[in-house]
């Protein structure tokens, strides 16, 4: 099973526990023998599924949506950022350079291609801007990517 994820950064300590808790129980109920996560590894729900993949034993393959994609995360998630990269059994690349709107999508879009299922961590509300949770999940529907999405009841970003 080829999982993917997309989802919304930025949450609140609170939010992200229950998020890593949906994310976690969506991954149990997959086979772990053969379980893979296909992950931008931004900070959010994108690197913690990535941990919570490889914590199970499962593989993780990375898309990296532009070589300058890493710069423009924040600083204090470079070295979980590079600590993923490390442990990653494929590198996919989209082969654009800035990291903006487009990359991202084209990114998303590479993801998509790649997995079987997405998981979207997503409050159901229109996209922020190009490139977001949910054109990610709009782009999947369209493709046919069953798309599961985990939202903790009440929550707000």
């Amino acid at each position: 099973m080829r999982i993917g994820i997309t989802g919304h950064r930025g949450l609140t300590v609170e939010v992200e526990a229950r998020v890593r808790r949906l994310l976690a129980g969506a991954l149990m109920r997959a086979d772990s023998v053969e379980l893979t996560v296909v992950s931008c590894i931004a900070d959010g729900p994108d690197a913690w599924i990535a941990e919570i993949a490889l914590a199970l034993d499962g593989r993780l393959e990375v898309v990296v949506p532009a070589s300058e994609y890493r710069g423009g995360l924040p600083q204090w998630h470079h070295p979980v950022y590079d600590g993923l990269l490390a442990r990653a059994s494929a590198v996919h690349r989209t082969g654009l350079t800035a990291s903006d709107e487009a990359s991202h999508m084209a990114g998303s879009g590479l993801l998509v291609r790649h997995v079987d299922r997405l998981l979207a961590v997503w409050d159901g509300l229109p996209a922020r801007a190009f490139g977001g949770t949910a054109d990610v999940v709009a782009y999947a529907r369209s493709r046919g990517v069953p798309v599961e999405v985990l939202w903790p009841q009440g929550a707000r970003r």
